[in-house]
């Protein structure tokens, strides 16, 4: 499989599992794909920006392009173990993508402790736009928040970053990351008081309702 471009900044996140060709299901174009190898493609063309987008964020461009390759030829290989009854394999790619960041996690902790203590980040200033509104203080909010995320542990930081920056409900989190929806809730609320106090929010109101529902 060819990797995929750069993403455009305008692009809108995946559906459900339910594109073309065909209108088949992410579930069905797996099983299909057990007979016909190359029907997996498709998983590819739905997803494979999202992925490269994401571990652009988490790792940098440098990083980025061999690690979406490299989930998806794990995903191809380990497609006979996916879990037919859920018709959308979005979650299940961006467990595998997780697992190989996790394996770069102290080039990622790294890289966020460089930030903290100084510079300008093109990739990084998207990083706040979750949290701060205002450009000039989203600006000088990236060294406060690569050290928040820097110092998060690895699980709360995973989950923290598949909901703000995948854009996972918390159901798919779990799935992703084969966890209670419990635990991704209290990692959750734990991982988003810790860096909205890092960002100066007063933390009396640090906590979604959605958080605790």
């Amino acid at each position: 499989m060819s990797e995929p471009p750069p993403p455009a900044a305008d692009e809108t996140a995946a559906t459900e599992g339910t594109e073309e060709p065909g209108g088949e299901d992410d579930s069905q174009v797996v099983a299909q794909s057990l007979e016909q190898p190359e029907l997996f493609a498709r998983l590819y063309d739905r997803y494979a920006a999202d992925i490269h987008r994401y571990a652009t964020r988490r790792l940098g461009p440098d990083v980025a392009d061999d690690l979406t390759a490299e989930t998806f030829l794990i995903a191809f290989r380990i497609r006979s173990r996916y879990d037919l009854a859920r018709p959308n394999a979005r979650p299940w790619l961006y467990g595998i993508a997780g697992n190989l960041i996790g394996k770069q996690r102290r080039s990622e902790v790294r890289a966020l402790r460089a930030l903290a203590r100084g510079g300008h980040d093109p990739v990084a200033e998207s990083w706040s736009e979750t949290w701060v509104e205002d450009t000039d203080s989203r600006i000088a909010a990236q060294g406060p928040l690569a050290g928040a995320l820097a110092a998060l542990p690895p699980g709360d930081r995973h989950v923290l970053l598949l909901v703000a920056w995948a854009d996972l409900s918390y159901q798919e989190v779990a799935e992703a990351l084969d966890i209670p929806l419990g635990t991704v809730r209290s990692r959750l609320n734990r991982a988003r008081r810790k860096v909205r106090t890092a960002l100066g929010a007063d933390p009396a109101f640090v906590t979604d309702p959605a958080e605790v529902a």
